[in-house]
């Protein structure tokens, strides 16, 4: 019964989040503006639709990370072999000055600030290894609800899934190496490899197996349903070890992402545009729960509350996304508006930083308290107000390069 009244709260939550996105969309801003905002009021902070319990639940993890997975398929099918041969240097260029830079740039920042504040220097680069996670779900809401096409966009959805990668691999290192140095024992190195090879290899076995099954196949809908029934497969084998392991660590999106890449490499052009269309209005459902779930934890008193570490935290991040990304695209001699542009789109942060400052959290808590209250005080301010705005620099950034409501029409040259 309680997961049934559970279930009734959060299709009314979905509801409600999806009338504020089209509400908010008649005044030319993003929908996803709409569902933080719906969101945040209807969280535990707040009207408690979704309360603390509901959230904390197992069913609603499961929900969630399913949607994930589906969230996942709409970066995994633009990651063609024959549309990003031409590009892919330049994308891994760009997506390691961005993530590096910006992990380069906040601890930097930050060990000065900690130096001179009598803090421990070492929590600067906790702080740089979360600040270098791009949440990409935001930006590619304002991908779907703005239908945009161009260059920016041709880059940013496959980074997205490169910049996932870096930034699991750089925040693992660096709190393996502070585990070390605050107490005995530590983080295992294997966890690095578990939770970002982990989720790739489980989605690639299950879109090879789904792509050779599709690719003999001719009716459109048995080849929708062989694709969502694998997918479910590569989700159920994802929330096994989840639930294996001592924290829920797992990225669904990466399994979501790796499986859709594989079949998508392996199946007809024609079968790959005929799933899109099918998976489109899924897609942007998933879309609103994942957004939900990074928004129902938010605070919104913490706006009021936010102090210096918090404003250091934004603007130093924002100098380091888009000058690592500037510099990324003008060595590798990327179109000037993904030089110009691509670094406002890659702002938004706060579902991976959430997950990365529970772990930093519970790694510091028992030997440095202190640290760990500076850690989730800065990232938890942060979140709330550098979310909303943002998505609002996204769409922006979007618009300077003049890739709204392009889709569909002729591709750039």
């Amino acid at each position: 019964m309680d997961i049934l009244f559970g279930l009734l709260r959060l299709i009314a939550a979905i509801a409600i989040a999806f009338t504020a996105g089209r509400l908010i969309s008649k005044l030319r801003l993003p929908d996803i503006l709409g569902w933080l905002i719906a969101g945040m009021i209807m969280g535990p902070h707040a009207l408690k639709l979704l309360s603390q319990p509901i959230i904390d639940s197992g069913w609603f993890s499961s929900v969630e990370s399913l949607f994930e997975c589906v969230f996942g398929l709409m970066i995994g099918t633009e990651m063609v072999f024959g549309k990003m041969k031409k590009s892919g240097p330049q994308i891994l260029v760009t997506t390691l000055t961005e993530s590096l830079g910006t992990f380069i740039v906040v601890s930097a920042v930050f060990a000065a600030v900690f130096y001179f504040s009598g803090v421990p220097v070492y929590l600067a680069f906790v702080l740089g290894s979360i600040a270098l996670a791009t949440a990409p779900a935001p930006s590619l809401s304002v991908v779907n609800s703005f239908r945009t096409e161009g260059p920016v966009t041709r880059t940013l959805i496959p980074m997205a899934a490169l910049d996932d990668m870096v930034g699991g691999i750089v925040f693992f290192l660096v709190i393996v190496m502070v585990a070390a140095g605050t107490f005995n024992g530590g983080v295992p190195i294997g966890l690095v490899l578990l939770v970002v090879l982990l989720p790739l290899v489980l989605g690639a076995v299950m879109g090879a197996l789904s792509g050779l099954i599709m690719r003999k196949m001719t009716d459109r809908r048995k080849v929708s349903a062989i694709m969502l029934m694998m997918l479910v497969l590569a989700w159920g084998a994802g929330a096994l070890v989840n639930s294996a392991l001592p924290a829920p660590v797992i990225n669904f999106m990466l399994i979501g992402l790796s499986y859709s890449a594989v079949f998508a490499n392996i199946i007809s052009r024609k079968q790959l545009d005929e799933l899109n269309d099918v998976m489109h209005p899924v897609i942007g459902f998933a879309m609103i729960v994942v957004i939900l779930n990074l928004a129902v934890p938010l605070d919104y008193h913490l706006i009021f509350g936010a102090g210096t570490y918090t404003a250091v935290y934004i603007i130093s991040r924002a100098i380091g996304k888009y000058g690592g990304a500037y510099f990324g695209s003008a060595v590798t001699h990327a179109p000037e508006t993904v030089k110009k542009y691509l670094g406002f789109t890659l702002l938004p942060h706060s579902g991976v930083s959430l997950v990365f400052t529970g772990i930093a959290v519970s790694v510091l808590g028992a030997t440095a308290p202190e640290c760990a209250g500076i850690v989730q005080g800065t990232i938890a301010a942060a979140a709330v107000i550098n979310e909303i705005i943002a998505v609002f620099m996204a769409k922006k950034g979007f618009e300077w390069a003049g890739e709204l409501g392009r889709a569909g029409r002729a591709s750039d040259k």
